[in-house]
């Protein structure tokens, strides 16, 4: 069950990450949509944003039934690639907590290399998952 969830975690964090002023500005429009003035960059336009792309791929997920790849779990590499996929989770996570709080960071050399390491956090989560998912893929093939 927990490789789903991981799953599931991987295909909302991918486009938060990689797209996360879209996703923000997406957030924005809606709650500028109801009568709230909003900022670029504001916290609010970022969560609401983040919770239209948690729906998003609940949706696809409900309507599929499942999110790719989908793996055997008995296959070989699926398990290693599961762990690859969550160390990606991870790191994309830390990210986005940065990019959620770091209007609390009073010190701005703190900011600056807090900003420095979680940037980089997301590129590695994106090799992560690049190497998770090829894995799952690959567990899903027929052994010869």
């Amino acid at each position: 069950m927990w490789h789903k969830v991981n799953l599931f975690m991987a295909w909302f964090f991918i486009p938060q990450t990689l797209a996360m002023g879209w996703v923000a500005a997406a957030g924005r429009v809606v709650l500028e949509l109801l009568g709230a003035t909003t900022h670029e960059g504001d916290i609010p336009g970022r969560i609401v944003g983040a919770l239209l792309l948690f729906g998003a791929v609940y949706l696809v997920q409900y309507l599929r039934g499942s999110l790719p790849p989908e793996g055997k779990p008995g296959g070989n590499g699926f398990r290693f690639g599961q762990r690859l996929v969550l160390a990606g989770n991870l790191l994309s996570g830390l990210f986005i907590v940065f990019q959620l709080s770091y209007p609390l960071i009073e010190s701005r050399d703190v900011w600056r290399v807090l900003d420095g390491f979680t940037n980089a956090f997301g590129y590695w989560a994106m090799a992560f998952w690049v190497a998770g998912f090829s894995f799952l893929y690959q567990s899903s093939l027929p052994e010869k």
